[in-house]
């Protein structure tokens, strides 16, 4: 049986802190390959437009051949679930033992999960510890395992394992920001994003200017 992860996100824009996290999945686990899939519809946020996602993306794995994008989610209407994407890549990729990446964060969320009772019987789960509000190892460790017993009292179970990444201070929200008009300095100039996303994916933001209110 092959093993495989899945790691959604908006990916808007993706980062070396995402790459890293898909690198460590491949050897800790290990797996044969990791599936990315840009969210079409994000549930719970406003994203740059999914062409543009898709394409920073492609520019920042295709030196990796066992990182391969999913467009799953393009030939979907309305919200975006996990559940729904995790069921059709099933049907792709038959005899898997699926694994999903999340963060620290997200699996806080996954109580309130749409169909997370199905999801959490389908696949084990993969989880980025955050250095969030000076949280650490042992402490990530700590919430993971309050989630399971929170799931418990709701009688079902999650497989997990923490993934054992450097603690890398970006966020997609930190590089739209330091993209953006307010850090315009005097010159005119935004902040460098430079060493924060590959080379490829800071070039197209520029050329494409992302994340430039051009409204003001």
């Amino acid at each position: 049986m092959r093993s495989i992860a899945i790691f959604g996100g908006t990916f808007d824009p993706v980062h070396w802190g995402h790459l890293i996290l898909a690198e460590t999945a491949l050897h800790q686990v290990p797996l044969e390959y990791v599936i990315w899939v840009p969210s079409l519809n994000p549930p719970h946020k406003q994203a740059t437009s999914f062409e543009h996602r898709v394409e920073m993306l492609q520019l920042a794995i295709k030196d990796n051949p066992l990182f391969t994008i999913s467009l799953v989610e393009v030939n979907r209407s309305g919200t975006s679930y996990a559940i729904d994407t995790l069921l059709e890549l099933s049907t792709f990729y038959p005899n898997t033992h699926w694994y999903w990446i999340l963060g620290l964060d997200a699996i806080l969320t996954l109580p309130r999960w749409y169909r997370g009772r199905e999801l959490v019987q389908m696949c084990d789960l993969l989880v980025a510890p955050r250095l969030v509000g000076g949280e650490n190892i042992a402490q990530s460790e700590l919430i993971c395992k309050q989630v399971e017993q929170q799931l418990q009292k709701q009688s079902y179970t999650i497989n997990w394992q923490l993934l054992h990444i450097p603690l890398v201070g970006i966020s997609s929200t930190l590089i739209r920001q330091m993209c953006g008009d307010d850090s315009v300095n005097a010159k005119g100039e935004r902040q460098s994003i430079r060493y924060l996303v590959p080379e490829s994916v800071r070039s197209y933001i520029a050329a494409q200017n992302l994340y430039f209110d051009k409204s003001k």
